[in-house]
């Protein structure tokens, strides 16, 4: 039986790293085994960052990849929390009767749901918000060094 609860906040927690892929399809998931590599390489984007400054251009292309990858397994949890119990028990407890309880949703769900558009929606806003900066920088910086 899986509970909906646990795969809500195991996506929102785990998620950049497959936690909740793992948990409802097992540990053959591949999406769950490629997820870490975006994290991987956000985390890298932001070492490289705290080493180089944020003007390095390879940091500044790799850090929002951490930031879309949290931003998706937030939008996840937010699905998994908003699914109603029938349709979760039916994907992903189909010998239990469909109003069984791990579909059902409670306040800890609900919190998960919370938590997860508050902390996910600012991180793909700020992600969003550094690369376009970031990238325009790049642009204008390039932009004087041809008109030089």
């Amino acid at each position: 039986m899986k509970n909906k609860t646990l795969a809500a906040w195991l996506a929102f927690v785990g998620g950049p790293f497959g936690l909740h892929r793992f948990y409802l399809h097992g540990l053959s998931d591949t999406l769950g085994w490629l997820l870490p590599i975006p994290t991987a390489l956000g985390l890298y984007g932001v070492e490289r960052a705290r080493m180089h400054g944020l003007d390095d251009g390879l940091s500044w292309a790799l850090i929002p990849l951490l930031g879309f990858t949290i931003a998706g397994c937030a939008l996840t949890a937010i699905v998994y929390g908003l699914t109603t119990p029938e349709k979760w028990n039916a994907r992903f407890n189909a010998d239990a009767p469909s109003d069984a309880a791990p579909g059902r949703t409670g306040w800890i769900t609900i919190g998960a749901v919370v938590i997860s558009l508050l902390i996910g929606s600012t991180v793909l806003m700020a992600s969003i918000a550094f690369s376009f900066q970031r990238y325009f920088e790049h642009q204008v910086e390039e932009g004087r060094k041809i008109s030089q």
